[in-house]
Protein backbone atom coordinates (compact mmCIF):
# COMPACT_ATOMS: atom_id res chain seq x y z
CA UNK A 1 0.00 0.00 0.00
CA UNK A 2 3.40 2.40 -0.32
CA UNK A 3 3.27 2.43 -3.84
CA UNK A 4 1.37 5.32 -6.26
CA UNK A 5 -2.68 4.37 -6.57
CA UNK A 6 -3.58 6.22 -9.70
CA UNK A 7 -0.22 7.91 -10.44
CA UNK A 8 -0.14 9.63 -7.21
CA UNK A 9 2.34 9.64 -4.47
CA UNK A 10 0.95 8.05 -1.38
CA UNK A 11 2.23 9.78 1.48
CA UNK A 12 2.33 8.40 5.42
CA UNK A 13 -0.66 10.26 5.72
CA UNK A 14 -2.72 8.56 2.84
CA UNK A 15 -1.40 5.49 3.84
CA UNK A 16 -2.77 5.78 6.84
CA UNK A 17 -6.27 6.54 5.78
CA UNK A 18 -5.69 3.69 3.30
CA UNK A 19 -5.09 1.35 6.10
CA UNK A 20 -8.16 2.11 8.24
CA UNK A 21 -10.50 2.56 4.83
CA UNK A 22 -9.16 -0.83 4.12
CA UNK A 23 -9.78 -2.31 7.57
CA UNK A 24 -13.13 -0.67 8.09
CA UNK A 25 -14.08 -2.42 4.95
CA UNK A 26 -13.42 -5.45 5.64
CA UNK A 27 -14.50 -5.95 9.80
CA UNK A 28 -17.92 -4.52 7.91
CA UNK A 29 -18.02 -7.18 5.22
CA UNK A 30 -17.47 -10.54 7.22
CA UNK A 31 -19.97 -8.99 10.17
CA UNK A 32 -23.00 -8.98 7.57
CA UNK A 33 -23.02 -12.72 7.20
CA UNK A 34 -23.96 -13.09 10.76
CA UNK A 35 -25.75 -10.13 11.02
CA UNK A 36 -28.03 -10.14 7.47
CA UNK A 37 -27.27 -12.91 5.45
CA UNK A 38 -27.77 -15.41 8.64
CA UNK A 39 -31.07 -14.18 9.74
CA UNK A 40 -32.87 -14.33 6.61
CA UNK A 41 -31.94 -17.70 5.62
CA UNK A 42 -32.35 -19.37 8.52
CA UNK A 43 -34.23 -18.16 11.19
CA UNK A 44 -38.10 -17.73 10.56
CA UNK A 45 -40.11 -15.43 12.48
CA UNK A 46 -42.68 -17.11 15.32
CA UNK A 47 -41.56 -20.67 14.55
CA UNK A 48 -38.86 -22.09 17.00
CA UNK A 49 -39.30 -25.40 15.39
CA UNK A 50 -38.56 -24.53 12.06
CA UNK A 51 -35.99 -21.54 12.53
CA UNK A 52 -34.06 -24.90 15.46
CA UNK A 53 -34.20 -27.25 12.17
CA UNK A 54 -33.01 -25.13 9.71
CA UNK A 55 -30.57 -24.30 11.90
CA UNK A 56 -29.49 -28.32 12.46
CA UNK A 57 -29.88 -28.64 8.51
CA UNK A 58 -27.55 -25.73 7.98
CA UNK A 59 -24.98 -26.56 10.77
CA UNK A 60 -21.89 -25.62 8.77
CA UNK A 61 -23.44 -22.41 7.53
CA UNK A 62 -24.59 -21.67 11.18
CA UNK A 63 -21.02 -21.92 12.45
CA UNK A 64 -19.52 -20.19 9.36
CA UNK A 65 -21.69 -16.99 10.59
CA UNK A 66 -20.25 -17.67 14.59
CA UNK A 67 -16.56 -17.59 13.02
CA UNK A 68 -16.86 -14.42 10.85
CA UNK A 69 -18.80 -12.82 13.85
CA UNK A 70 -15.76 -13.89 16.67
CA UNK A 71 -13.34 -12.36 13.37
CA UNK A 72 -15.04 -9.08 12.69
CA UNK A 73 -14.62 -8.82 16.37
CA UNK A 74 -11.07 -9.30 16.59
CA UNK A 75 -10.53 -6.80 13.45
CA UNK A 76 -12.84 -4.30 15.12
CA UNK A 77 -9.96 -4.15 17.66
CA UNK A 78 -7.95 -2.45 15.07
CA UNK A 79 -10.08 -0.18 13.33
CA UNK A 80 -10.78 2.54 15.83
CA UNK A 81 -7.40 2.20 16.23
CA UNK A 82 -6.28 3.01 12.71
CA UNK A 83 -8.48 5.96 13.08
CA UNK A 84 -7.27 7.17 16.10
CA UNK A 85 -3.54 7.14 14.28
CA UNK A 86 -5.07 9.12 11.54
CA UNK A 87 -7.42 11.93 13.28
CA UNK A 88 -5.54 12.26 16.59
CA UNK A 89 -3.88 15.45 16.04
CA UNK A 90 -7.32 16.60 15.74
CA UNK A 91 -8.03 15.93 19.85
CA UNK A 92 -6.76 13.29 21.23
CA UNK A 93 -9.19 13.37 23.98
CA UNK A 94 -11.94 12.92 21.40
CA UNK A 95 -10.22 10.32 19.70
CA UNK A 96 -9.40 8.19 22.83
CA UNK A 97 -12.97 8.68 23.52
CA UNK A 98 -13.87 6.94 19.76
CA UNK A 99 -11.55 4.09 20.42
CA UNK A 100 -13.25 3.49 23.71
CA UNK A 101 -16.58 3.88 22.08
CA UNK A 102 -16.02 2.13 18.75
CA UNK A 103 -13.74 -0.93 20.29
CA UNK A 104 -13.08 -1.46 23.99
CA UNK A 105 -17.13 -1.70 24.37
CA UNK A 106 -18.06 -3.29 21.23
CA UNK A 107 -15.96 -6.17 21.21
CA UNK A 108 -16.64 -7.85 24.27
CA UNK A 109 -20.37 -7.32 23.74
CA UNK A 110 -19.46 -9.18 20.46
CA UNK A 111 -17.89 -12.08 21.68
CA UNK A 112 -20.32 -12.70 24.39
CA UNK A 113 -22.97 -12.46 21.25
CA UNK A 114 -21.13 -15.00 19.92
CA UNK A 115 -21.69 -17.96 22.80
CA UNK A 116 -25.16 -17.01 22.66
CA UNK A 117 -25.03 -18.60 19.27
CA UNK A 118 -22.89 -21.42 19.96
CA UNK A 119 -25.66 -22.39 22.58
CA UNK A 120 -28.11 -21.82 20.26
CA UNK A 121 -26.43 -24.66 17.93
CA UNK A 122 -26.11 -27.13 20.87
CA UNK A 123 -29.49 -26.88 21.43
CA UNK A 124 -31.29 -27.22 17.82
CA UNK A 125 -28.60 -30.08 17.45
CA UNK A 126 -30.46 -31.85 20.20
CA UNK A 127 -26.91 -33.88 20.94
CA UNK A 128 -25.10 -34.75 23.95
CA UNK A 129 -26.20 -32.95 27.69
CA UNK A 130 -29.14 -31.37 25.73
CA UNK A 131 -30.76 -34.22 24.83
CA UNK A 132 -32.18 -34.53 27.76
CA UNK A 133 -34.86 -31.83 27.15
CA UNK A 134 -37.76 -32.91 24.97
CA UNK A 135 -37.78 -31.54 21.34
CA UNK A 136 -39.90 -28.33 22.10
CA UNK A 137 -38.01 -27.49 24.78
CA UNK A 138 -34.70 -27.69 22.74
CA UNK A 139 -36.45 -25.83 20.11
CA UNK A 140 -37.86 -23.34 22.84
CA UNK A 141 -34.15 -22.79 24.09
CA UNK A 142 -32.95 -22.31 20.85
CA UNK A 143 -35.18 -19.31 20.02
CA UNK A 144 -34.58 -18.09 23.58
CA UNK A 145 -30.82 -17.99 23.02
CA UNK A 146 -31.06 -16.52 19.31
CA UNK A 147 -33.74 -13.57 20.37
CA UNK A 148 -31.09 -12.92 23.59
CA UNK A 149 -28.76 -12.15 20.66
CA UNK A 150 -30.86 -9.90 18.48
CA UNK A 151 -31.46 -7.79 22.30
CA UNK A 152 -27.21 -7.84 23.02
CA UNK A 153 -27.16 -6.83 19.17
CA UNK A 154 -29.66 -4.07 20.13
CA UNK A 155 -27.46 -3.07 22.79
CA UNK A 156 -24.24 -3.04 21.15
CA UNK A 157 -26.05 -0.71 18.45
CA UNK A 158 -26.14 2.25 21.02
CA UNK A 159 -22.57 2.05 20.68
CA UNK A 160 -22.42 1.71 16.91
CA UNK A 161 -24.07 4.86 17.02
CA UNK A 162 -22.10 6.94 20.33
CA UNK A 163 -18.80 5.89 19.01
CA UNK A 164 -19.95 7.81 15.22
CA UNK A 165 -20.41 11.29 17.44
CA UNK A 166 -16.45 11.68 18.25
CA UNK A 167 -15.78 9.69 14.83
CA UNK A 168 -17.67 12.45 13.14
CA UNK A 169 -16.29 15.43 15.00
CA UNK A 170 -12.63 14.86 14.21
CA UNK A 171 -13.95 13.94 10.64
CA UNK A 172 -15.46 17.37 10.32
CA UNK A 173 -12.22 19.36 11.81
CA UNK A 174 -9.71 17.19 10.05
CA UNK A 175 -9.16 19.89 7.50
CA UNK A 176 -8.55 16.58 5.20
CA UNK A 177 -11.72 14.85 4.64
CA UNK A 178 -14.70 16.90 3.52
CA UNK A 179 -16.56 18.19 6.43
CA UNK A 180 -19.76 16.32 5.17
CA UNK A 181 -18.54 13.40 5.63
CA UNK A 182 -18.23 14.26 9.50
CA UNK A 183 -22.03 15.82 9.55
CA UNK A 184 -23.08 12.41 7.40
CA UNK A 185 -20.90 10.50 10.57
CA UNK A 186 -23.22 12.24 13.37
CA UNK A 187 -26.24 11.51 11.65
CA UNK A 188 -25.77 8.01 11.44
CA UNK A 189 -25.02 8.08 14.88
CA UNK A 190 -28.27 9.64 15.73
CA UNK A 191 -30.04 7.02 13.41
CA UNK A 192 -28.06 3.93 15.06
CA UNK A 193 -29.77 5.12 18.58
CA UNK A 194 -33.29 5.48 17.29
CA UNK A 195 -32.98 1.95 15.63
CA UNK A 196 -31.39 0.73 19.02
CA UNK A 197 -34.00 2.20 21.49
CA UNK A 198 -37.21 1.04 19.08
CA UNK A 199 -36.04 -2.60 19.33
CA UNK A 200 -35.43 -2.30 22.72
CA UNK A 201 -38.79 -0.11 23.81
CA UNK A 202 -40.89 -2.23 20.95
CA UNK A 203 -39.74 -5.42 19.81
CA UNK A 204 -39.72 -5.30 15.93
CA UNK A 205 -39.84 -1.68 15.64
CA UNK A 206 -36.34 -1.72 15.11
CA UNK A 207 -36.94 -3.06 11.71
CA UNK A 208 -39.51 -0.58 10.90
CA UNK A 209 -36.95 2.26 11.83
CA UNK A 210 -34.17 0.65 10.13
CA UNK A 211 -35.59 1.31 7.12
CA UNK A 212 -35.66 4.80 7.39
CA UNK A 213 -32.39 5.67 9.13
CA UNK A 214 -30.73 3.90 5.96
CA UNK A 215 -29.94 6.78 4.16
CA UNK A 216 -28.14 8.13 7.80
CA UNK A 217 -26.12 4.85 8.38
CA UNK A 218 -24.81 4.67 4.50
CA UNK A 219 -22.73 7.43 5.74
CA UNK A 220 -19.65 4.59 6.88
CA UNK A 221 -20.29 3.36 4.00
CA UNK A 222 -19.15 6.71 2.34
CA UNK A 223 -16.46 7.22 4.27
CA UNK A 224 -14.84 3.69 4.12
CA UNK A 225 -14.65 4.22 0.20
CA UNK A 226 -13.38 7.71 0.62
CA UNK A 227 -10.94 6.56 3.19
CA UNK A 228 -9.47 3.20 0.49
CA UNK A 229 -9.80 4.72 -2.61
CA UNK A 230 -9.89 8.60 -2.55
CA UNK A 231 -7.56 9.02 0.88
CA UNK A 232 -7.05 12.53 2.40
CA UNK A 233 -5.64 15.30 0.95
CA UNK A 234 -2.41 17.06 2.53
CA UNK A 235 -2.52 19.26 5.31
CA UNK A 236 -1.19 22.57 3.78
Amino acid sequence: MGGPLFGETVTPLKRQARVAGLLYLVASVVGVLRLIVIPGKLFVTGNAALTASNIAAHQGLFRVGIATYVLSAALWLFVPLALYRLLRDMDRDLAALMVILGSLIQVPLFLVNSATDVGALLFAQGAGIVSAFAPPQRESLASALLELHQHLDLVNAIFWGLWLFPFGILVYRSGFLPRLLGVWLVLGGFGWLAYSMAGLVSPGLDEVVNTYIQPLTLGEVVVMFWLLIAGVKERS
